[in-house]
C-alpha cells in the first residue's frame, strides 16, 4: 500500500469548520449576544412584532380558507415568521424580491395587495398583475428557479450603479438544485448585488436535511462560489434582522453577494395539497421546535422592555382578521376566468388555430 500523504479527515474538518450559528436572543427572549441586538427604534421593534403576528394569523386564516375551498394552493408559514418577516424587514422598498411559493408574507409586506395574493393562490391571472412600483416577481413554483432570476437582476443593479439589491428565498431542498449553485456562482463572479436566503426548515418536502447533503451546514456551500456564507438562528427575529441588514449593506456597496442560511421550522405540512408531516416528523421533534417559537421569543423580549402587551397583540390579531376578511371579499368579486381568457393569454399574437378556439368558446360562454 502506498504511503498515505494526504489526511482527508483533516481536509474534511477544515471544510466544515468556522460556521457558527448567530443568535441574539434565546428561546425565552433573553439576550445571548448584545452585539447582535439591532439598532431599531421602539416603534420599529413593535412594527416587526406586529408583522410577525400578522403572518401567524394570515397562516391560520389561509389554512381555514383553503379547507373551505375559497383558496387554492397554499404552503403554510407558521414557525418561519422570523426567517421570513425579520429578514424582509432589513430590506428597502426599491430592493427586488424573488420569493418562493412559501414566501407570500414577504411579498405582501413588500407591497402586493393581499387580494392579489389570494387570487394568485386560486390560479387567477389577476394575481400576477403587479403594481408598477412593486419591485418583485410572483412566487416561484419551480424550486430554486427564483435564484437564477435574482442573479440577473442583481447584475443589472450593479451595471446601473444602483445601491439596491435583489434578494431571493429558497428552502433547504432548493439548495440541492442546480439553479442554486448556478445563481450564486454567477452573482459571485460578477460581484453583483444579491442576497440569497436558504430557509432550512429541516425537511424540504419530506426529505430530512441530513439526507440531502453531506455538508455540515448549508451556509458553507457559499465557499464553492467564493462568496460569504453565514448561518443564523432562524427562530430569532433580532439575529435574523441584524445578519440580513449587514448582508444587504455589503451587497449594496458593491462587494458581491451573500448567502444566508436560517435555521427554522415549519409547524404545518409542506403544503395543504396532501402532505402529511407525521409520516416523516415526530411529535417530540415538533415539541422541541414549538419551544423555539419566534413569536414567543419576540413577545418575551418586548414585554420585558415594556413595549408589548396582550392588549396590543389582540389588537394586531383583530386588525389582521379584518384585513383578511376584506381581501377575500374583494377577491370573490373579481370575475371568474373563462376558457377563452386562458386561450387569449397564451399568445401576444394568437395563431389561426387558437383564434378559432377562442371564437368557439366565446360563443359557448355567451349563452
Amino acid at each position: 500500500m502506498a504511503k498515505e500523504v494526504i489526511d482527508f479527515n483533516k481536509l474534511l474538518a477544515e471544510v466544515n469548520a468556522d460556521f457558527p450559528t448567530y443568535q441574539a436572543i434565546d428561546e425565552n427572549g433573553k439576550v445571548t449576544n448584545k452585539e447582535l441586538i439591532p439598532d431599531l427604534s421602539d416603534d420599529e421593534l413593535v412594527e416587526l412584532m406586529r408583522r410577525m403576528v400578522w403572518s401567524r394569523v394570515l397562516d391560520q386564516r389561509s389554512t381555514a380558507l383553503n379547507r373551505q375551498g375559497r383558496l387554492g394552493f397554499y404552503a403554510p408559514t407558521a414557525g418561519q415568521e422570523a426567517s421570513q418577516l425579520a429578514s424582509h424587514f432589513a430590506f428597502e422598498k426599491e430592493d427586488y424580491l424573488f420569493p418562493g411559493y412559501r414566501d407570500v408574507p414577504q411579498l405582501v409586506q413588500h407591497g402586493l395587495p393581499l387580494k392579489e395574493a389570494f387570487l394568485w393562490s386560486r390560479g387567477h391571472v389577476a394575481g400576477n398583475l403587479y403594481p408598477e412600483d412593486l419591485k418583485a416577481m410572483p412566487p416561484q413554483i419551480i424550486i430554486g428557479a427564483q435564484y437564477v432570476q435574482a442573479a440577473g437582476v442583481a447584475l443589472g443593479l450593479k451595471k446601473h450603479g444602483k445601491k439596491n439589491v435583489a434578494f431571493a428565498y429558497t428552502g433547504d431542498g432548493g439548495s440541492s438544485q442546480g439553479d442554486f449553485y448556478e445563481a450564486i456562482n454567477f452573482t459571485g463572479a460578477y460581484h453583483a448585488n444579491g442576497v440569497f436566503f436558504i430557509q432550512n426548515n429541516g425537511f424540504a418536502i419530506s426529505t430530512p436535511r441530513e439526507e440531502q447533503s453531506a455538508a455540515a451546514t448549508l451556509a458553507q456551500k457559499a465557499a464553492a462560489a467564493g462568496i460569504p456564507g453565514i448561518q443564523v438562528d432562524g427562530m430569532d427575529p433580532l439575529a435574523v434582522y441584524t445578519v440580513s441588514k449587514a448582508a444587504r449593506e455589503w451587497a449594496a456597496n458593491g462587494n458581491g453577494p451573500v448567502l444566508i442560511e436560517t435555521l427554522t421550522y415549519r409547524y404545518g405540512p409542506h403544503t395543504l395539497s396532501g402532505d402529511d408531516p407525521t409520516r416523516y416528523r415526530s411529535k417530540e421533534l415538533d415539541g422541541e421546535w414549538q419551544k423555539k417559537d419566534p413569536l414567543i421569543r419576540m413577545r418575551n423580549y418586548l414585554t420585558e422592555k415594556g413595549l408589548w402587551s396582550e392588549a396590543k397583540e389582540e389588537e394586531a390579531i383583530e386588525a389582521t382578521k379584518e384585513e383578511i376578511k376584506q381581501a377575500i371579499a374583494d377577491a370573490d368579486r373579481v370575475p371568474k376566468q373563462k376558457v377563452s381568457d386562458f386561450l387569449k393569454n397564451m399568445y401576444e399574437v394568437a395563431p389561426q388555430s387558437i383564434r378559432e378556439q377562442i371564437a368557439t368558446y366565446e360563443a359557448k360562454e355567451s349563452k
